[in-house]
């Protein structure tokens, strides 16, 4: 708050305690002020004002007609800032705007379709979603909240733990019936490995050969993609052999659409997602402390 409307909220303050006092003096003790302060005060808000609030006699005070109307109106002010206040640190009833940035496949499985449940529990929150794989800046897109997978590089994000999922090569059945199921992850070298548009964090796909040694091996002859869920959907249509979490894949893979490859050289990497935030937590608004809390309590694997 600019230092002029501080000082402001404190003349009405003092204001506010002489009347209800009915002595400069008084208020002083009350304020823990000096009198000659607390006049100081209730004169320079007269100057200000161009009124007189107060007359002053050596026995009483008297409260102007115009005072009288500025105390009614300076009790009002002072009560919606200290219920702004209890309000703002209770955490009070949430609402407002509420902007999420989440990757693709976390915001199709998990965060649009958690979202009237969530809506009922908060119906004064609105919620913006903005999908995309790539990492964003929370501060310069405005985001009170983001899901993130991988290793968290800035210092200034706090993160909750909401699930965490092994990796899988997949195909689809069509795919395989066309060119083969690979045997050991040196045959990969031969098909359409789905790969993504934009640096991951792994260099390639991690896989341990027959003596149980780690290996890589970089996606090469396939489609290079923006995004999860739509290499989902590549692979679901034949398009090549994708590496996702298992929780994403899990519905296609019970149902057939797509099936595991390469079971025995799964070095059982995992993948973690989080909800992340800028700031402590404790001082979060209302709206995003509801969110995030939802979201640790409704994402679990089925």
């Amino acid at each position: 708050m600019p230092r002029n409307e501080t000082n402001r909220l404190r003349e009405i303050e003092v204001f506010v305690a002489v009347v209800e006092a009915e002595s400069f003096s008084a208020a002083a003790r009350r304020l823990r002020m000096t009198p000659s302060a607390v006049s100081k005060l209730i004169a320079r808000l007269e100057e200000r004002l161009g009124i007189p609030l107060i007359r002053r006699s050596t026995r009483r005070l008297q409260i102007t007609a115009e005072g009288a109307a500025f105390y009614e109106s300076g009790v009002r002010i002072l009560g919606e800032v200290v219920a702004a206040e209890r309000e703002a640190a209770a955490g009070a009833v949430p609402r407002g705007r509420l902007r999420v940035n989440s990757n693709v496949p976390f915001g199709h499985h998990w965060l649009i379709p958690l979202l009237p449940k969530f809506q009922a529990l908060y119906p004064e929150v609105a919620v913006d979603v903005v999908l995309t794989d790539h990492v964003v800046d929370l501060i310069e897109e405005r985001a009170d909240l983001a899901i993130r997978t991988g290793p968290l590089k800035a210092p200034n994000l706090i993160a909750r733990k909401l699930i965490q999922t092994r990796m899988v090569v997949v195909a689809a059945p069509s795919y395989l019936r066309t060119h083969g199921t690979p045997k050991t992850p040196a045959d990969l070298e031969g098909h359409r490995m789905l790969g993504f548009c934009f640096p991951r964090f792994f260099e390639g796909w991690p896989f341990v050969d027959e003596s149980g040694k780690p290996i890589i091996i970089r996606p090469s002859g396939g489609s290079l993609i923006n995004d999860g869920e739509s290499m989902r959907l590549a692979a679901l249509a034949g398009a090549g052999i994708a590496r996702l979490s298992h929780w994403h894949l899990q519905a296609d893979i019970e149902a057939g659409r797509l099936v595991p490859l390469l079971q025995d050289h799964n070095p059982g990497d995992e993948e973690t997602f989080y909800a992340v935030y800028v700031g402590q937590g404790k001082y979060l608004p209302a709206r995003v402390r509801a969110l995030l809390d939802f979201l640790v309590a409704n994402v679990k694997m089925g």
